[in-house]
């Protein structure tokens, strides 16, 4: 950090000393007075450039001198600083940090659980930071409260919940649980996800039974409504058939059967391979017929 103003600082003196030299003794060469000038010329570019400090992108620059440490952070790019300060280098980007954890249930059961968060550090709030925390941060502030809302959050439900669709309200009540927290030192919170559960395997077990009978109950249901439904259809289609047979019934008269019956025995006669052999029938005048199969086409 120091070491182009502690370059220069040296490389001055020495240029000063030789022209200082030349001023006293005379017989010294041109060679001396020139490497004199040449000596002050770099030490003044050694420490012209020692006032100038690079911020990386995604990142902002702290000020700590002797150490006081200034409010106004530096932003990414050239900035002019004094060499003797400390420029402490902050990341701003978006970070991750990954936990597996054991957290409790409802129910009192240990479950391990896998999440992780997405934060990233408040540009303004990078002084207060470096001064109240310091560039550790994530391992003061961040890791301790994550872990200990994760298992404030837990144990409010069951398991089962961690294999439904409570997942992503588990999720947000430990996102807006956090947030605060965080945001209180500076620090943002982007997002907060679940990744994997593991419960004891006995456990695990129960509750997939558990939900498998539930599934299988809902098609029950299902196959209930299903055969409800066919009964219903099968009464209204025996309703329609009971009322057609009524109004057939009410229409069929002795004259229209005599007719059709005549007309079904000329139809047969005109058969050539069938013989037609009347019975009388009785009072109603309608013949029965019977169609003999001709023996000659057997």
């Amino acid at each position: 950090m120091y070491t182009g103003l502690i370059w220069g600082v040296i490389l001055a003196i020495f240029g000063f000393a030789l022209l200082f030299t030349r001023m006293r003794h005379h017989d010294y060469n041109q060679t001396t007075n020139i490497l004199g000038i040449i000596f002050i010329i770099i030490a003044a570019i050694l420490i012209l450039f020692s006032f100038i400090r690079v911020v990386p992108a995604g990142t902002v620059g702290v000020i700590d001198l002797f150490g006081k440490v200034t409010d106004k952070e530096r932003q990414a790019g050239l900035n002019l600083i004094n060499p003797l300060a400390k420029l402490e280098i902050m990341n701003i980007k978006t970070e991750e940090i990954k936990e597996v954890m054991a957290v409790p249930s409802k129910e009192g059961l240990t479950i391990e659980l896998e999440v992780s968060i997405l934060y990233r550090l408040s540009p303004q709030n990078a002084s207060d930071v470096y001064k109240t925390v310091g560039p550790d941060y994530r391992n003061i502030i961040i890791i301790p409260q994550f872990r200990s809302v994760c298992r404030g959050v837990t144990v409010n439900y069951e398991a089962k919940a961690l294999y439904t669709s409570s997942r992503e309200e588990i999720a947000e009540k430990i996102y807006q649980d956090l947030k605060g927290m965080l945001l209180e030192r500076g620090i943002i919170l982007e997002k907060v996800l679940l990744r994997a559960i593991k419960l004891p395997p006995t456990v695990s077990a129960a509750i997939e039974m558990k939900l498998r009978a539930e599934q299988e109950a809902e098609q029950m249901k299902f196959v209930l409504q299903k055969e409800r439904q066919e009964a219903e259809r099968k009464v209204i289609e025996a309703e329609g058939i009971a009322k057609a047979q009524e109004i057939i019934n009410r229409t069929l008269t002795p004259a229209y059967l005599q007719h059709e019956a005549i007309k079904a025995q000329m139809m047969m006669a005109n058969s050539p391979n069938h013989t037609t052999v009347y019975i009388p029938s009785g009072d109603n005048g309608i013949p029965l017929v019977r169609i003999l199969e001709d023996e000659r086409k057997k």
